[in-house]
Formats: C-alpha cells, sequence, structure tokens
C-alpha cells in the first residue's frame, strides 16, 4: 500500500496518485530543475501533495545544502 492510497483531493475529491516527477524552482536570480520528486498528483485537477520528508529535501536542496548531480544549459526565449 502506497502513501497516498485511497487519499482524495481536497479542491476536488480526485483520487490522488503517486508520482515521480520534475520540479523547476526559481532560487535568487537562478533556476533549479529538482527531478524525481516523489509528489502525490490529483488524477483530476493535477494539485500536487509532498509529504513532510520531501518538502525538506525540497527545502534543502533550494538552500543549497545538497550538491547538484550535474548542471545544464537552458534555452532562453523572449516572448
Amino acid at each position: 500500500m502506497g502513501f497516498w492510497d485511497g487519499e482524495r483531493c481536497e479542491y476536488c475529491h480526485g483520487l490522488i496518485e503517486e508520482k515521480l516527477i520534475d520540479l523547476p524552482r526559481k532560487v535568487g536570480e537562478k533556476y533549479i530543475l529538482i527531478q524525481n520528486v516523489p509528489a502525490g498528483v490529483c488524477t483530476e485537477c493535477g494539485t500536487r501533495y509532498y509529504a513532510a520528508n520531501v518538502l525538506k529535501t525540497i527545502e534543502e536542496t533550494m538552500h543549497g545544502r545538497r550538491k547538484a548531480e550535474r548542471e545544464m544549459l537552458m534555452p532562453v526565449y523572449t516572448f
């Protein structure tokens, strides 16, 4: 049984299923990408939910307390 089994979205009451997602974030003037983040995702509206330990790891990552595995260049477009 998974962490999100049987849980429902607080907004639309859709079922929540566990997925691994990519989470882009802006930190200061830079962007970072956190890959393979475990999240509960509503199958109806897409709202994301995170367990407390996942949020702690996200916070540590955003504050530079974890070492990046690699860096990549990203193309930038102006609209």
